[in-house]
């Protein structure tokens, strides 16, 4: 798309001036700003920017949840060629030093006091932020910083420039060019410092047009932004996508609105990661087993046909009328209400991405009539790589290349992508960008995957995660830890696990349970607990996770490729994993090197065939506060079996031919 995020909003604002572009809820008020409007509080942004010293090829820093006047100020700064950089909000004020310092940041715009004092905390190791500018006020009346001032008052002083120089707003969106640099998104920084990943007008709007066309998307779209911006699935869905389809981006009052908002809403094109799915429902799950029983017996009764026949009903198979009707009737009783309840009712097109879901997750939402689909990409592709098409959705596959793609094997098994929509480069790291980047255009996208019989991509596991077992009964038999981790997750009453195994003999898992979940089953039962540490030691809970480590097992054993992978031992840990101990990166993405490190103690213990090992671990408080953590962990055998031989699909031959390009 050869054109730039400015000018395509302006084109809304011409052409359409008075339709919602934007919605924000504030004091339980959905409060709408059109075309027109963002397009006046653009240029009066643009050229606060400008007044304040802001040069073409200077980046700015965005920190915050979705927000119309952050999106604004995003605009604004590519208006006038600079390039804005949003962050996570909710990252210790730490992690913000090396992507301020590393792009040179002078300027940020942050929502709120919380973001504001984070900065300020870190100003004396960033001595280049000069200004900083903030969307809400409340609780910042007596700050005196230098530089620091209202987003408010950016727009007053961007009033007064712009009549100063009525043609300066014009003049630098006009010097725009789609191969300008439009965005850089830090990645997570699982195995060192983040990378900036620097992308053009062109990558990000030719992939969300690329998005559009797949699935026939209209500016009469709703959509729900209310995942971190600075993730770049978010940006492209509500920011990239938002200003190629022109539809409206709704923005919540907070994270804890963010159910009641969806319902209010409605939307028509969701996006949500697993774990967000996973928690939908388990809520319902909770609610249901709380329920009376008529009516318990009334929600498994339909429940049952709708896994029958649900998902051939989606896929557009054929199914007999009588359970056609039976469907019918539960629409009208179950899953019409049930949609309504999870804010699903007018979704049209649903994704997931970023960890693989459960196939019988992907199945409910499915069979209760929502189009969820998967789909394949990186910050580094601009996400759009592979794509399900409507009635070709599959748990255990991500879909097939979409236009402008192309994808083959490596010699080494590594996944490989060409598309418009690859990286320009990693900010100041040519040495990085080589490593990812051939000569010929072909990106390495570190996953082991192949092409199934229908041409729909399977990913396996990151390639450089792909082990292998070491002595033993299994020895050599590979080992692909986020495969088994994903299985684990599966079930409702994991919500973390990590798998160890290479160069090893067997594999040993550590495992948290969802609280939420466990400890409504536990209500349930009538078993006291007294907090996550206690009801994680409990020896129920040890029986209940060993019934759900134990299907792994048997489903790991019908796949002769990775049955010796099947999990011996595990332990479940006394504290959850959290991205402020480390444990995690800012997408919920587990460091397992670094948790290795970290309870070492506890890998040789299972591997030495203890059955309880103690450990002490330092822990992060919300407030900032340091503490530890103590317990006694016991260890549990699990019972692995025999090889189910089944044919598992061939590998994806090496060739240096693409084998697959999407027309």
């Amino acid at each position: 798309m050869q054109t730039t995020f400015v000018r395509l909003m302006l084109e809304h604002a011409a052409r359409r001036p008075d339709a919602p572009a934007l919605r924000e809820k504030e004091y339980g008020i959905w409060q709408t700003t059109t075309w027109s409007q963002l397009a006046e509080r653009v240029r009066y942004l643009a050229c606060g920017f400008a007044a304040a010293g802001l040069q073409r090829g200077e980046h700015v820093v965005v920190i915050g949840d979705n927000r119309p006047r952050l999106y604004a100020a995003m605009l604004a700064a590519q208006a006038l060629g600079a390039v804005p950089i949003p962050l996570y909000q909710d990252a210790a004020s730490t992690e913000f030093v090396f992507p301020i310092n590393n792009a040179e940041v002078r300027f940020a715009v942050v929502e709120d006091q919380e973001q504001v004092d984070k900065l300020l905390e870190i100003r004396p190791q960033c001595p280049g932020l000069q200004r900083l500018w903030y969307d809400d006020p409340r609780g910042l009346r007596q700050y005196q910083e230098p530089g620091l001032a209202s987003l408010q008052s950016l727009l007053e002083e961007g009033h007064l420039h712009d009549k100063a120089h009525p043609t300066l707003f014009t003049h630098e969106v006009g010097l725009g060019q789609a191969s300008d640099v439009a965005a850089m998104f830090f990645t997570s920084g699982t195995t060192g410092n983040p990378k900036g990943v620097v992308h053009t007008h062109f990558s990000l709007l030719d992939r969300a047009a690329a998005g559009q066309k797949f699935d026939k998307l209209t500016e009469a779209e709703e959509v729900l932004a209310y995942l971190p911006p600075a993730w770049i699935g978010q940006n492209i869905f509500s920011f990239a996508q938002w200003l190629a389809c022109g539809y409206i981006v709704n923005c919540p009052e907070s994270a804890a609105t963010v159910s009641i908002d969806m319902k209010e809403i409605g939307p028509s094109y969701y996006f949500a990661p697993p774990r967000i799915f996973e928690g939908m429902l388990t809520s319902v799950m909770i609610r249901m087993e709380d329920a009376a029983a008529p009516k318990r017996a009334l929600f498994h009764h339909f429940m049952a046909l709708a896994r029958r026949v649900g998902t051939a009903l989606m896929d557009g198979r054929p199914v007999g009328w009588l359970d056609r009707l039976r469907y019918g009737l539960g629409n009208l009783l179950i899953y019409g209400p049930l949609r309504n309840t999870l804010g699903l009712s007018r979704v049209r097109v649903a994704y997931t991405a970023g960890e693989a879901i459960g196939p019988d997750l992907f199945s409910f939402y499915r069979s209760i009539g929502v189009n969820l689909k998967q789909l394949y990409g990186s910050t580094e592709t601009a996400v759009f790589v592979c794509l399900q098409p409507d009635h070709e959705a599959k748990a255990d596959t991500v879909g097939v290349p979409i236009d402008g793609v192309q994808i083959r094997l490596s010699d080494s098994g590594e996944l490989l992508v060409k598309s418009p929509g690859l990286l320009k480069e990693y900010y100041k790291n040519p040495a990085a960008t080589a490593e990812v980047l051939t000569a010929d255009g072909w990106y390495h996208t570190g996953d082991a995957g192949f092409l199934d019989a229908g041409g729909h991509l399977k990913i396996i596991d990151r390639a450089k995660d792909v082990g292998r077992l070491m002595g033993g009964v299994n020895d050599g038999a590979m080992f692909a830890p986020k495969y088994v981790e994903n299985k684990l997750k599966f079930f409702p009453h994991i919500k973390e696990a990590v798998a160890f195994g290479d160069k090893r003999s067997k594999v040993c898992a550590f495992i948290n349970i969802d609280f939420e979940a466990v400890g409504n089953w536990a209500e349930r039962r009538n078993l006291p607990y007294a907090g996550y540490a206690d009801l994680a030691g409990r020896p129920e809970v040890y029986e209940l996770i060993r019934d759900c480590v134990e299907k792994v097992n048997a489903d790991l054993a019908r796949d002769e490729l990775l049955a010796g992978s099947q999990i011996h031992r595990f332990l479940v840990l006394h504290k959850e994993l959290d991205a402020d101990d480390g444990e995690l990166t800012r997408t919920r993405k587990v460091r397992r090197g670094y948790i290795a490190d970290k309870y070492q103690v506890l890998v040789e213990a299972m591997y030495e065939g203890r059955r309880e090992q103690f450990i002490e671990t330092a822990v992060k408080f919300e407030d900032g506060r340091t503490g530890s953590v103590s317990a006694t962990l016991k260890i549990q055998d699990v019972q692995v079996f025999g090889v189910a031989a089944e044919a598992a699909p061939a590998p994806l031959p090496a060739s240096p031919k693409p084998l697959a390009k999407a027309a």
